[in-house]
């Protein structure tokens, strides 16, 4: 994994300093001499990122963050905060970018560029080992069914589409999220399926079960300011670490392996 995010990375920054500082764009040219991307993520949503038992961030989302960064020369900063306010935050020019498991939709499209996809994903749905003869018998679109999702998220939408009977609960964060389904405060909840598969995963003994299939297909992009420069280098980079067998590396680690599981709290 290490050899072809390598291989990409080196490409990418020789491709980068052909263009030159004195060419970019006026975003692109502000990053590159402030030394530094910023970047948005939630920081709750493993795989893709999560923050560690020593209080770092990890994940597939953040690997590939800290390789555009060092493919442009430059230092990465991370800042976490709630899914909702990450599209508010890249357009008022707090963040640079976003790596968030976010998917590119035509209703996010026409607010930002999004670059990618660099996987995709799609709907789980995650459950409670009780809960399931409930959802056998009622199916998801009932009264009876309390459902937790993110705020803000595709999540959201699919719900109120597939379940408009459901009773819907909104949760800042996939970790309130949880939170409501392990106290029986929510009989299920909807979230991206590689999260709900390593939920199940790492908390079998508390009977979380997970949906053989994906409710829906969704391609996660990476949300990037508007500065074509900026777009073109990013897109560049990721063509060349899918050719390069970086983004299959990456996630050979992250969605396949459990190896990771140790370093979380």
């Amino acid at each position: 994994m290490k050899r072809a995010l390598k291989s990409a990375v080196v490409v990418f920054a020789i491709v980068l300093v052909s263009v030159g500082v004195a060419c970019a764009g006026p975003i692109l040219d502000d990053i590159l001499k402030r030394g530094e991307l910023v970047v948005g993520m939630t920081g709750d949503q493993p795989p893709l990122n999560a923050v560690s038992k020593d209080g770092e961030l990890i994940g597939l989302d953040v690997d590939l963050a800290r390789a555009i960064a060092q493919g442009m020369n430059l230092k990465v900063s991370f800042t976490k905060m709630p899914f909702s306010e990450l599209l508010p935050a890249l357009q008022s020019g707090r963040i640079d970018m976003i790596v968030s498991g976010m998917t590119m939709t035509p209703e996010r499209n026409t607010k930002v560029a999004f670059i990618g996809p660099y996987y995709v994903s799609g709907k789980g749905i995650l459950l409670k080992l009780k809960s399931v003869d409930l959802l056998k018998k009622e199916g998801l679109n009932s009264e009876k069914f309390r459902v937790a999702t993110l705020k803000g998220s595709t999540s959201q939408a699919v719900v109120e589409s597939l379940a408009p009977k459901a009773k819907l609960t909104f949760v800042d964060s996939y970790d309130n999220a949880i939170e409501a389904l392990l106290q029986d405060k929510a009989d299920a909840m909807i979230a991206d399926y590689p999260f709900c598969a390593y939920m199940a995963a790492r908390y079998s003994e508390k009977e979380l079960v997970v949906g053989d299939t994906k409710l829906t297909v969704e391609p996660l992009g990476i949300a990037v300011r508007e500065d074509p420069l900026l777009m073109n280098a990013a897109e560049n980079f990721l063509r060349t670490l899918v050719l390069s067998g970086g983004i299959s590396a990456l996630q050979e680690k992250w969605l396949k392996s459990r190896s990771w599981f140790e370093q979380l709290p």
